[in-house]
């Protein structure tokens, strides 16, 4: 069988009669079982896929079939799936499994999505290559010994590897759009609110999104449109009614584009993305397109009040997971004291208690005022200058990375540097505008890179119809 790159491709052979939604489940399986090395999954709903797969199969031949019928996905393990295990690759919720659905994976249930496996990720989506795991890393399809990028590794090598046609995963400051740029697919981050976070475990609340791994705009647009919307279970997600992004694909024959001058004078910039974002640019003004250099002055501010804001939001959401209720417990404590202190340094791993120590540092009441306070201003700016280039433009386009994949273990005792990992990405988490990460070409070693386009908040029918054109006009990382 043949890959699939977009669900309209595979709706097409299953309108044809050349194929079936239990032969595509025994196609991933299959492809999932010879890949295990690249360790992209923590679990396979083997039985459960092809149950659905049937199920679909008959509602397809009665007529009655969903949006979604034929789309085989992926959940990044922070996701709730009820009566699944979720443990958001952390030890601390071992045996832990999930009482309801969330409200976005309900809704891709409910269009008949197939999903078919859990998805390994960084612990509690905190990293930026997938070696944070308790499940060790996942590995890069087209180089084992490189990292996939995360948090979101496992979903995008999924996609990256064919082990499934789409992913969902999580966005708190670049973990679909990253490790979908290092992997060559199509990450995407929505606007913050547009879908409900009720299901998602929290990280980061005033940031983390839902998004999409997809090998194409068009899915990525379609599965928005599905998950998208209020929800009576998350009182932060945005009342707006939501487009029929996948019907409005056909971009503006001209736009005027802005790109960020400092990135592309960064240091740390890899030469062949820069040439890669160049070339890039010079298409969009042989087609007609206004593209200028414009000037942000808070790129070095970026990631420090990411790091400062979100590890503040973590210490606070991961005290719920002490080991009286649920998850991992410590088995040599001996009173309600060393319970929580064995089972919070035993079940949690380096980098969570290094953003855990970070964000309590930073709220404790001596430093509030100097470093929390000072960053929830510095993030205003960045809001705010960043809708103020997105009222003068309708895109701003950017390098997704500053490098491709780099190696396993590379950047590992260097937390600074891994963190930097993230200093393109981060800018649209701060100011909550969409954003997405469309393949652009490969380095001299054959590593995909990404290219990232921001749009103004709830914009995102024309960020997606933008990308779905700008995607046809970039050679493609993976064949």
């Amino acid at each position: 069988m043949r890959r699939f790159n977009s669900l309209t491709e595979v709706r097409y052979e299953l309108t044809t009669g050349t194929l079936t939604c239990r032969q595509l489940v025994e196609y991933y399986l299959d492809n999932i079982q010879r890949t295990t090395h690249l360790n992209a999954y923590l679990e396979v709903f083997a039985d459960e896929a092809r149950a659905q797969a049937d199920a679909v199969d008959a509602k397809r031949a009665a007529g009655t079939a969903g949006r979604l019928a034929g789309m085989v996905l992926g959940l990044k393990d922070v996701l709730a799936y009820k009566d699944h295990a979720l443990q958001a690759s952390s030890h601390i919720l071992d045996g832990f499994k999930s009482l309801y659905s969330g409200t976005a994976v309900q809704r891709l249930l409910d269009e008949d999505a197939i999903i078919i496996g859990r998805q390994n990720c960084d612990e509690f989506a905190m990293g930026a290559s997938n070696e944070t795991s308790y499940f060790g890393p996942s590995r890069n399809a087209l180089d084992p010994d490189r990292v996939p990028g995360g948090s979101s590794g496992g979903s995008a090598v999924a996609v990256q590897a064919d082990l499934c046609l789409a992913s969902i995963g999580s966005d708190t400051g670049g973990s679909v759009r990253q490790p979908a740029a290092f992997c060559g697919v199509v990450g995407f981050k929505p606007t913050y609110s547009r879908i409900s976070r009720y299901g998602l475990i929290a990280y980061a609340s005033s940031f983390d999104q839902i998004g999409t791994l997809t090998r194409s705009v068009e899915d990525a647009a379609l599965l928005l449109e599905v998950m998208a919307g209020p929800d009576n279970f998350d009182s932060t997600v945005s009342q707006q009614p939501v487009p029929a992004y996948s019907e409005l694909l056909t971009p503006a024959p001209h736009y005027r584009i802005g790109y960020i001058r400092d990135t592309m004078e960064r240091a740390g910039l890899d030469p062949q993305i820069k040439e890669s974002v160049e070339a890039t640019l010079e298409t969009l003004r042989s087609q007609g397109h206004v593209v200028d250099a414009v000037d942000f002055p808070y790129l070095d501010f970026m990631v420090p009040t990411y790091y400062i804001l979100t590890t503040a939001e973590a210490s606070s959401n991961l005290g719920r997971f002490d080991g009286v209720k649920y998850g991992y417990r410590a088995p040599d404590a001996t009173d309600v004291e060393s319970l929580y202190k064995k089972t919070r340094a035993q079940g949690f791993g380096p980098e969570v208690q290094r953003r855990i120590l970070l964000g309590t540092f930073v709220l404790s009441a001596d430093y509030y005022d100097a470093y929390y306070t000072k960053a929830q201003r510095v993030r205003r700016l960045i809001k705010e200058k960043t809708d103020e280039l997105l009222r003068q433009y309708d895109f701003l386009v950017l390098p997704t990375t500053p490098t491709t994949a780099f190696r396993l273990g590379e950047n590992q005792k260097d937390p600074l540097a891994m963190y930097l990992a993230d200093i393109f990405t981060v800018q649209a988490s701060l100011a909550g505008v969409p954003a997405i990460s469309v393949p652009a070409g490969e380095d001299a070693d054959g590593m995909p890179i990404g290219l990232q386009v921001l749009s103004g908040a709830f914009r995102e029918e024309h960020l997606l119809a933008f990308a779905s054109s700008l995607a046809e006009s970039l050679t493609p990382a993976i064949p």
